[in-house]
């Protein structure tokens, strides 16, 4: 989808997007081999060639920074499918939902590993473990896990892109909570875990600090079984939105799995 992506040029919004579409502009590559369409002025079109030029380079280099700078963060989903193989799945757990409270548990899902990283333990891990991921996917992380993690990792990068899934989701008509959607799509969880959500992610930790080990062991695993969801939530509001955006033409091969 990237390759077909114009709005991240100044003064480029959806409809001007499509109209380059309708001109037969649907790639970076049409772009470069036209003069100057219909609507713009030759000194604009020869500045929106120059970023194109420089976002061609960028993809090849899997630059993910040019892309979290360039695109707003409702179109990071666009680089969805060219970054899937540096697409890590986030979620955390806290002691509540102040600004007081602490990051309890934080998961990470690459596609084919989930690490957990735990309070007392091995959070101070946590960054070194962001480090080669371009991308995050989260549900609510925008306004909930990151803004947590910034508090309490100053230092953590703030230019990956990011796919948030909650306002993806909401762009498709899956409203409500992430378990919520899970149900309406039917995706199902272990026995133990069904029925489990933020509050119970707080009553665990508590009972794992006054001594019961089990209650750990499953906050990690209703931790993990989030972030392995997203994955599949990531890949529908993929190739849903990119489907809303009817392309003149179409590419083969951008529903393939992570690491595929």
């Amino acid at each position: 989808m990237l390759e077909h992506t114009f709005v991240h040029i100044p003064g480029v919004g959806l409809g001007t997007e499509r109209k380059l579409w309708a001109q037969g502009i649907v790639t970076w590559r049409d772009a470069l081999d036209c003069a100057c369409p219909s609507g713009f002025s030759a000194g604009r079109w020869d500045q929106g060639r120059r970023l194109i030029e420089d976002s061609i380079i960028s993809l090849g280099r899997r630059d993910h920074r040019h892309f979290a700078q360039a695109l707003s963060s409702a179109d990071h989903w666009r680089a969805w499918h060219d970054f899937r193989r540096s697409v890590v799945y986030l979620d955390i757990e806290t002691t509540g939902c102040s600004h007081l409270s602490q990051v309890t548990v934080v998961g990470l899902y690459d596609g084919r590993r989930t690490q957990s990283f735990v309070a007392g333990d091995n959070l101070d891990d946590l960054p070194e473990a962001l480090e080669g991921f371009g991308m995050i996917v989260s549900f609510n992380g925008a306004c909930f896990d990151m803004p947590y993690l910034h508090r309490r990792f100053p230092g953590l990068p703030t230019d990956y892109l990011h796919l948030d899934l909650m306002h993806a989701l909401r762009k498709l008509g899956l409203g409500g909570g992430l378990k919520s959607i899970e149900r309406q799509l039917g995706i199902e969880r272990d026995d133990d875990l069904k029925g489990l959500d933020g509050w119970d992610a707080v009553r665990l930790w508590n009972e794992y600090r006054a001594g019961r080990e089990a209650s750990l062991e499953t906050l990690i695993r209703y931790n993990a079984a989030d972030i392995e969801n997203l994955e599949i939530l990531a890949e529908k509001a993929y190739r849903e939105l990119r489907a809303a955006m009817a392309l003149p033409c179409d590419a083969d091969g951008e529903g393939a799995r992570p690491g595929e």
